[in-house]
């Protein structure tokens, strides 16, 4: 078992509906070591990778992908879920449903912050449907930019988002994948990685 992996064998908690709640540690209250060693992780995972921005979606994201960028010492910006008054101008749009949320939203990025030619790395703290990754995929090739590669933190291997990106020819990285899990007796089963 990997450092994450474990982490949530020890801290993370099964659901009802495939829902694994980690929010003890990851994407409510953050262990910020567990944070850093994210980071650096994707950067040994990206390292051959030219990355010029990494980017993600509000809220959960950020975090982890703030990270991340200042392990490859970049900027990091987030699509927004709603647009407010202080974004202006010309913008990226997309629209993502959420897994966990069970509804749609229109995430946005202005135009100011994603250029034509930039090597992105897109991060994000789950992977279940690909609906998310799917949208800042879309969002950042509108820009031009290029999708160098997905770090994900926790996939849910039994679900289709994983193989769909994959298949849509994007480098995928996660971190932990978990291909089965059971809400009654609490067990989670990985998948084997390198």
């Amino acid at each position: 078992m990997n450092f994450l992996e474990e982490r949530i064998v020890k801290d993370g908690i099964i659901k009802s509906g495939n829902v694994l709640k980690v929010d003890s540690f990851l994407n409510h209250q953050m262990d910020i070591s567990l944070m850093e060693e994210i980071g650096r992780e994707f950067k040994r995972r990206f390292a051959h990778k030219t990355i010029d921005k990494v980017i993600t979606i509000e809220a959960s994201g950020i975090g982890i992908a703030a990270f991340v960028a200042k392990e490859f010492g970049v900027p990091l910006v987030f699509a927004k879920k709603s647009k407010s008054i202080n974004i202006d101008g010309d913008m990226y749009v997309a629209e993502v449903e959420s897994f966990t949320h069970k509804n749609k939203n229109q995430v946005i990025v202005s135009k100011r912050f994603l250029h034509e030619g930039e090597h992105i790395l897109i991060v994000d703290d789950f992977l279940a449907n690909g609906c998310a990754l799917q949208g800042l995929i879309s969002i950042t090739e509108s820009a031009g930019a290029v999708v160098e590669g997905c770090g994900i933190v926790i996939e849910k291997g039994f679900q289709f988002g994983g193989r769909v990106i994959r298949n849509m020819g994007y480098h995928v990285e996660s971190l932990a994948i978990v291909d089965a899990m059971d809400a009654e007796s609490g067990k989670i089963t990985f998948r084997a990685q390198d």
